[in-house]
């Protein structure tokens, strides 16, 4: 999928020969996604989640074959691209609520933490190597033969998920209105203080740091004047630290410790991309794009991690609803970080972005007494569930939850 997104773009310039084209695409894609996302949360919740991932990535298949049918036939037309961009845009946001969830009714809540970083980890090498691989593949035989290969590896996902065992809801929700159940799962939320802490936690990074990604292309042509391949090494960089981050996860989770990892990660994260935007050299911003990512994708991880283990089963597919909501909201925040670096220059932006979210995840963690004793409330939750054969007890998760 991060592959074809490149190839989409190359197919979209190349009918049109407009850069508007190009946001056009993405706009296409961004809004079914945002729009859609609390119903696949409900549907999450509803049906069972193996067979909606099935669905649903079989949906993006048939989208591809449709544009490498269009391609042999020569009448591929960029509005066909529209609408390809839409069906996925709207597949999206119903596969990946399903998608999280049924992580924890295949490990349980004991590996969720694991599984969860490897996940993250999964994804991160994804946004890195395969936009890489997709355009050496165009360069070397063309569109094409891109096609083919990913029809093959949306075939081998299929297949991949088709071999894991069926995931039913653990209490199938009573029949009522789809708006009903999302104004539910809002309202769990709301009446839980740790998810409630959590979700506003995490919208530090995502409204006040992370829009520095969109301004890499400031520092590498007008601050270090390194061109387009210092864009490439500094978007390589902070790819591979996101990679690094979730690894580490895995490979030290540890339930006793997780609010302490994520204030010092968010402080880290902070603080090294204070030092990368007033880095006079670019050697020395490359070493520190890699630590800040390493240290974001640490907290987005365990932030991730410890919601899952706070949601009962059937409300699990709408809360990860919410938390996709939550991370379109980057845009947004790219906004007024783009505003002030057209106004004072991008390393005081990103500085001063960083800086604010130095202070905000200070004043979370002192003002907000759920998130000082989350690590507490997970030790709770981890008690609910020794294997992954034995389903999460639904009111028993809602009373720790609520607490």
């Amino acid at each position: 999928m991060n592959g074809q997104f490149v190839v989409r773009s190359i197919l979209a310039y190349e009918l049109t020969k407009s850069e508007l084209a190009l946001g056009a695409i993405n706009l296409v894609v961004a809004i079914p996604m945002l729009l859609l996302s609390p119903f696949g949360g409900v549907i999450a919740d509803r049906f069972e989640r193996r067979r909606l991932i099935l669905i649903g990535q079989s949906a993006l298949l048939l989208n591809e074959l449709v544009i490498l049918a269009l391609l042999v036939t020569g009448v591929l037309a960029f509005w066909h691209l529209l609408v390809v961009v839409f069906v996925m845009g709207s597949c999206f946001p119903l596969i990946m609520p399903a998608r999280q969830s049924i992580v924890a009714n295949i490990v349980g809540r004991q590996g969720l933490g694991n599984a969860m970083a490897l996940t993250m980890s999964s994804m991160n090498a994804a946004r890195v190597v395969a936009p890489v691989l997709a355009g050496l593949v165009v360069a070397a035989a063309g569109v094409k033969p891109m096609y083919v290969l990913a029809i093959a590896i949306y075939g081998l996902a299929l297949f991949s998920i088709s071999r894991i065992r069926k995931a039913e809801p653990e209490r199938q929700l009573v029949r009522r209105s789809v708006y009903a159940d999302i104004g539910d799962g809002f309202v769990f939320v709301w009446k839980s203080p740790p998810l409630r802490a959590l979700m506003a936690l995490a919208l530090v990074p995502i409204m006040l740091a992370m829009p520095f990604q969109a301004l890499l292309v400031v520092f590498a042509e007008d601050i270090w004047h390194t061109g387009d391949a210092g864009l490439g090494f500094l978007q390589a960089a902070a790819g591979l630290g996101g990679v690094a981050g979730s690894v580490y996860v895995a490979m030290r989770n540890d339930s006793r410790r997780h609010g302490r990892m994520m204030l010092a990660s968010l402080l880290a994260f902070a603080g090294s991309l204070f030092l990368f935007a007033l880095s006079p050299w670019f050697l020395l911003a490359l070493p520190l794009v890699f630590i800040a990512d390493v240290f974001a994708s640490t907290f987005t991880t365990i932030n991730s991690t410890v919601v899952q283990l706070l949601v009962p089963d059937h409300y699990r597919g709408r809360v990860m609803s919410l938390m996709m909501m939550t991370f379109g909201l980057t845009p947004l925040g790219t906004v007024p970080v783009s505003a002030a670096a057209q106004a004072w220059g991008a390393p005081v932006a990103v500085a001063g972005a960083a800086a604010i979210s130095f202070l905000a995840a200070i004043v979370f963690f002192v003002l907000n007494h759920s998130l000082r004793n989350i690590d507490r409330t997970v030790e709770g939750a981890m008690e609910l569930d020794e294997a992954p054969a034995e389903p999460v007890g639904a009111r028993r998760g809602a009373e720790l939850a609520a607490r």
